[in-house]
């Protein structure tokens, strides 16, 4: 069976696949630039507020191409430039954290993908248990274990498990659609459609 890379096409591609309520809130974007495109099947994790214990369990449970998706709060740091280099060196593909992280510096030099809401020094505790692969909200999308998430500088997809291929076939087809079209092809199309719709809700220039 051959493996699909959801990140062979971009997350503005989902959009004729999925809801609004499948992409997450903008806020949480890369921490670095060039942003990095990843994709894989989520591993869930909740850290309670102020602390990430669950987190720091995660990154020797998860599989090898799982991006982490962290329920976090946003006050204290929830992984550091070591955890995040354990992570990648176990072949974690990132992390999407509604929280924020430290050591930005030593992330962005590791080139380890990170999605997050920001940065702040001070880091969490390791007092909470929480169980690991439940379902979490992240950037107001509910993401179950085992969604497909599709990261890039577009935003955040959360793609269904049981709809994941179909979801990719359709986005494949839109970016084929375009891919194929000359910019003068795109704009006739586009005029077309743009004056079909203003007609047909009585908009009219004069």
């Amino acid at each position: 069976m051959m493996t699909i890379d959801y990140s062979s096409v971009s997350t503005c591609e989902y959009a004729d696949a999925l809801p609004r309520e499948q992409f997450m809130d903008y806020a949480i974007h890369s921490l670095w630039q060039p942003v990095p495109k990843i994709s894989g099947p989520a591993f869930t994790v909740k850290c309670q507020p102020g602390d990430h214990l669950m987190l720091h369990a995660a990154i020797y449970r998860a599989n090898p191409g799982d991006v982490i998706v962290v329920e976090a709060d946003d006050q204290f740091a929830v992984s550091g430039g070591n955890v995040c280099a354990i992570a990648q060196r176990r072949g974690v593909a990132g992390f999407v954290v509604d929280g924020v992280i430290r050591d930005l510096a030593e992330v962005r030099e590791m080139g380890f993908p990170v999605f997050a809401r920001g940065v702040i020094p001070k880091p969490g505790a390791k007092k909470c248990v929480d169980p690991l692969n439940q379902p979490v909200n992240c950037g107001g999308v509910t993401v179950y274990p085992g969604d497909i998430i599709v990261a890039d500088e577009e935003g955040i997809a959360v793609i269904p498990q049981a709809t994941a291929a179909e979801a990719f076939e359709i986005a494949k087809k839109r970016a084929d659609k375009d891919s194929s079209m000359t910019l003068d092809e795109w704009q006739a199309n586009h005029h077309n459609n743009v004056e079909a719709i203003l007609t047909k809700l009585g908009f009219s220039d004069t």
